[in-house]
């Protein structure tokens, strides 16, 4: 359980893609599971007309949202500390890790067990609690077998995709004490069940993710399908939930729409089997619930992306992984190759606002811009267009302290700066333009054969042996 999950450099990102796309059997699992995805979301929206209603509004209700943030954050604070939930602010993650650690220590805590909760991956919580010696352990049955492997997730909806049965079979039976191998699916649940059941016993502290924040009344939205987030906040003595500030809307009638896109654009269910909403900690009227509730907001960079009108729209994301299932590069690479907590096109987008440009821009070229991620998006981010964005940051100079992200222009090269600057004086003055197309032409077979990453799939370049300008003046003469 202390293996270190590490987050892979971005200099490597084509070495893991390649070997991704090396891997038959990686790729027919993967293939099988987007395909199977893509179905049931298909089956949940058979009116269009309703589906592009309801999308439009969850945009909006999104928009709005972020529109009004500052006020929002300031009200949800407000309504949960007035129902005794306290609410911690962490700028980065060794904030958010500092601020649990604290309240952990405060109870001498020596357990903590986990519903799923993407940002704990990205700040990497488990690791700094184990650091300390307190045990962090994954309730959600996808997330414990990953943790189990001492892997990370390799989607954000459903974190061991990427593992057959058979892989699981293996893993519990070498892990997990008194286990021999099955292969049977209902029988490695009934094990990991019978594991995690005494973990939720045992527990000092429950940690949950937060899938909506409601500011009118101060209302903590968890949407799950295991039970497990509803036992990691109600039978620990303390509950903390940590969530970027984005998550946050006006009312909670503005929940309602998104809820309905939520589940049906992630699993393709018409909902999930639980939808916890929690507003304080166990009252004294009450039999079950924890002492104390958390809340920890986390920045890490979103107030960047908020900063910046095209990039806010990164923010709108709901988390449901819709644009990984229909993405065809995450089809095929996976989403351990792209060595972020984020994977896929929503991932390519938001990873530079938490860990910087110069860590993260080649997975802004890791897209074929298809635009698929962008229609089935249930909020309507419009993520091809932010892609060539971040491509144009990455490639373009900083001037100063002007660059909008950390690491604009890390991508540019002297080498770039030299071609692109020829380039531009060649096609803009019609003299040299004649005389370079004259000399290609003419010396069309000295053109080399590796021509960089365009000959590692494609025939190379070969200019013609005549020029447009040349099969003209032919024509005229005949």
């Amino acid at each position: 359980m202390s293996r270190t999950i590490a987050i892979h450099p971005m200099d490597i990102f084509k070495e893991r893609s390649r070997a991704a796309l090396n891997d038959p059997a990686q790729r027919k699992n993967f293939r099988g599971a987007m395909d199977f995805l893509q179905a049931k979301r298909r089956g949940q929206f058979p009116d269009q007309e309703e589906l592009q209603g309801l999308r439009e509004l969850g945009s909006q209700v999104r928009r709005y949202s972020l529109a009004h943030l500052p006020r929002l954050l300031e009200q949800l604070e407000q309504n949960l500390t007035a129902r005794g939930v306290q609410v911690h602010w962490a700028q980065t993650p060794d904030e958010a890790n500092a601020i649990a650690l604290g309240i952990a220590r405060r109870i001498n805590a020596r357990t903590v067990i986990k519903g799923k909760s993407m940002v704990s991956e990205e700040v990497g919580f488990n690791h700094a609690m184990q650091a300390a010696g307190i045990e962090a352990m994954e309730s959600d049955m996808g997330e414990y077998i990953v943790q189990l492997a001492g892997e990370a997730p390799s989607h954000i909806i459903m974190p061991a995709i990427h593992k057959t049965k058979q892989e699981i079979a293996t893993l519990f039976a070498k892990e997990i004490p008194g286990v021999a191998y099955t292969d049977d699916v209902d029988a490695l649940i009934a094990i990991g069940r019978r594991v995690l059941r005494a973990k939720f016993a045992d527990a000092d502290i429950g940690l949950s993710g937060v899938n909506f924040a409601v500011a009118e009344t101060g209302t903590l939205c968890l949407v799950e399908n295991e039970g497990n987030g509803r036992l990691c906040t109600t039978v620990p003595r303390v509950h903390i939930a940590i969530t970027g500030i984005e998550k946050v809307v006006e009312k909670l009638e503005h929940v309602v729409p998104l809820l309905s896109l939520l589940p049906r654009s992630a699993t393709g269910q018409n909902i999930t089997t639980y939808v916890n909403m929690i507003s304080a900690a166990r009252q004294s009227n009450e039999k079950d619930g924890p002492d104390e509730v958390h809340l920890i907001l986390l920045d890490n960079g979103r107030t960047q992306a908020y900063g910046d009108e095209q990039l806010r729209a990164t923010l709108q994301c709901i988390r449901c992984g819709a644009c990984m299932n229909h993405c065809p590069v995450y089809a095929r690479i996976g989403g351990h190759a792209y060595g972020t907590t984020y994977p896929g096109p929503i991932g390519a987008i938001i990873s530079p606002h938490l860990l910087g440009l110069e860590s993260t821009y080649p997975l802004a070229f890791a897209s074929t811009l298809c635009g698929a991620c962008s229609e089935v998006c249930p909020v309507k981010i419009p993520i091809p267009d932010i892609l060539v964005r971040l491509r144009n940051e990455a490639m373009t100079k900083p001037e100063g302290e002007d660059a909008t992200l950390r690491g604009s222009g890390t991508a540019r090269t002297v080498m770039d700066t030299t071609i692109w600057g020829v380039w531009a004086q060649v096609y803009s003055r019609l003299g040299l333009y004649r005389l370079a197309s004259w000399f290609m032409s003419r010396g069309r077979a000295l053109s080399p054969t590796e021509q960089g990453a365009w000959t590692r799939s494609r025939t190379p370049l070969i200019p013609a042996s005549k020029r447009l300008r040349d099969l003209l003046k032919e024509r005229r003469n005949e």
